[in-house]
């Protein structure tokens, strides 16, 4: 028996037949497991690109997105009930930033991505044996943003220049003295830079190597650079011109200033804050030089007070002194911007005290007319960019246009008064009239705006055409100077007797109404000069990028 045994063991014949036999097991288990994992991966690869292209329509149309969603979903013959979620979310393409935090959500203002989470089953052949269950779920998601900006601005169009006027305000911001003609002034407004070219050329002449833009924004820079910066800019577009040629009036009238400021308070970029200088991204966004010109002028005013007087020749008038403060933007506002639905711009608040002599008449010599007008800042706000595709030409822009509020006096509004915007002035009557012992004073207010933005939309032809429009508000029914003299108060008094003198007042009134023309002419001219109107806002759209949308990280 013994013997039987020891041989037993020591035959090694049909070892190999053994081992296959108890192999054939696992083969046969692992290709079993093979045939269930191939297939979740194709079904989970499957589940992914509609999960990806239901992210894409969604985000197309982020106003119906998990209607669109969930079509997507059927139309490739999944149940509605797989699309687990649709969240909508601000996505921002910055390098800088980790992709998981790229997504925001809720979105920060006007969503512009999308998020599609999908849960799906897939049933498992064999490998139920051993977990136990039938099926597996598979999960995907998939991330997808448009890209819908304009570059709009806020201000005036300046289509009518007083090259008098403008030498004398736009001279007292920047700190210097200007002599340039009308047809100087109208040349750089008839031209056109590019704001990022504009950008680049300041880095260069204030050797800001390797900067990004939102570096040089946020840089403080001499006022005479900037400007040099523009006549680069301008000469590198438009080269030899009448504009050339002013624009470097100005800039060597500026060498001695040394004035600084910040150009992020002109002038937001948006998205492409991040990108080098030199780097041009997918949008242009123009200017005018004179608008850019205007718009640096109002920032570089360091004290934001301007007094001159004025050279006019307008009916009634013999005189005119001004004194102009422009309040602060607030803050993270700017004249002109580049973004998406929910961004904005701003005008400065601005102050105007017009001190005006006018001719009198018969017993009254002259009359001493203070004619105190406050513009509020006005706001527009990109509400919508309405891509068209595959047509480009069929996209608007829609901006949201409120004014700023007027309030304007007739009365004794005095310097602290001007540089107070905490409060506004509510000044008592001023003296009109002063004949010695006999006066004639006088006080009225006129208030007019809207509170409510106005909507107004923009063709392709009228951006690629940087055509203005204006929004006035709806309680603007007549003039400032007729709505100011029809609410006057005279008051004519002998000193010390406080008896009215009959027949004065008529007279007063008489040179009043006289000059309502001319002097509504001169306050729509200062104001257009400082970028503002008299209950109206001048906007513009200077470009529009439609990306339709893709799938991002």
């Amino acid at each position: 028996m013994r013997s039987h045994f020891r041989r037993f063991c020591s035959d090694e014949r049909g070892n190999f037949a053994i081992m296959a036999a108890g192999l054939m097991t696992v083969v046969i288990g692992c290709a079993a497991l093979g045939v269930d994992l191939g297939s979740i991966f194709t079904d989970k690869r499957r589940t992914q690109s509609t999960t990806d292209l239901a992210a894409i329509v969604a985000a197309s149309n982020l106003t119906n997105a998990t209607n669109a969603a969930t079509a997507t979903v059927t139309k490739n013959n999944y149940p509605a009930s797989d699309l687990v979620s649709v969240v909508l979310g601000t996505y921002t393409a910055n390098s800088a930033i980790s992709p998981q935090a790229r997504f925001v959500t809720p979105a920060v203002g006007t969503p512009n991505a999308a998020r599609v989470t999908m849960t799906t089953q897939t049933p498992l052949y064999f490998a139920h044996y051993i977990t136990g269950a039938n099926q597996y779920n598979i999960t995907t998601t998939a991330t997808a943003a448009t890209t819908q900006m304009a570059a709009f601005a806020i201000g005036s169009r300046l289509l009518s220049v007083n090259g008098g006027v403008l030498n004398a305000v736009l001279g007292s911001m920047l700190g210097t003295t200007l002599s340039l003609s009308v047809m100087d002034y109208n040349s750089l407004a008839s031209v056109n830079i590019d704001a990022f070219s504009f950008l680049s050329a300041v880095a260069t002449r204030v050797n800001l190597t390797a900067a990004t833009y939102s570096q040089i924004l946020s840089a403080n820079l001499k006022v005479s650079d900037i400007i040099a910066a523009m006549l680069s800019a301008q000469q590198v577009a438009n080269g030899a011109s009448s504009a050339t040629t002013a624009l470097s009036t100005i800039s060597q009238a500026m060498n001695t200033v040394t004035t600084q400021m910040q150009l992020g308070s002109l002038i937001d970029v948006g998205p492409y804050g991040g990108l080098t200088a030199g780097t041009s991204p997918q949008m242009g966004v123009a200017v005018s030089l004179l608008q850019l010109l205007n718009a640096t002028a109002q920032v570089a005013n360091g004290t934001h007070q301007i007094a001159t007087g004025l050279a006019i020749s307008l009916p009634g008038i013999a005189s005119v002194s001004l004194v102009v403060t422009i309040g602060e933007r607030a803050q993270g506002s700017s004249w002109l911007a580049v973004g998406s639905a929910g961004a904005s711009v701003h005008t400065a608040q601005t102050r105007v005290l017009l001190s005006i002599q006018l001719l009198g008449a018969g017993p009254v010599p002259a009359v001493n007319l203070p004619v105190y007008v406050e513009v509020a800042s006005g706001t527009a706000t990109l509400n919508a960019v309405n891509c068209g595709f595959p047509n480009i030409s069929t996209s608007t822009v829609t901006l949201g246009v409120t004014p700023g509020i007027v309030n304007a006096w007739i009365g004794n509004v005095t310097m602290a008064d001007m540089n107070n915007f905490t409060t506004a002035p509510n000044p008592p009557p001023a003296t009109l009239v002063n004949l010695g012992l006999i006066t004639v004073s006088g006080r009225a207010n006129a208030y007019m705006g809207n509170t409510t933005p106005t909507n107004v939309t923009f063709t392709y032809p009228e951006i690629q055409a940087q055509t203005p429009q204006t929004v006035t508000t709806t309680n603007f029914t007549s003039s400032l100077t007729s709505s100011l003299l029809g609410n006057l108060s005279l008051n004519v008094t002998i000193i010390g007797l406080g008896l009215p003198i009959p027949g004065l007042g008529a007279t007063v009134a008489g040179i009043l109404a006289g000059v309502t023309s001319p002097v509504d002419q001169l306050l729509a001219s200062l104001l257009q000069t400082l970028g503002v109107g008299i209950g109206q806002a001048d906007v513009w759209v200077t470009g529009v990028r439609c990306d339709g949308a893709v799938l991002v990280n």
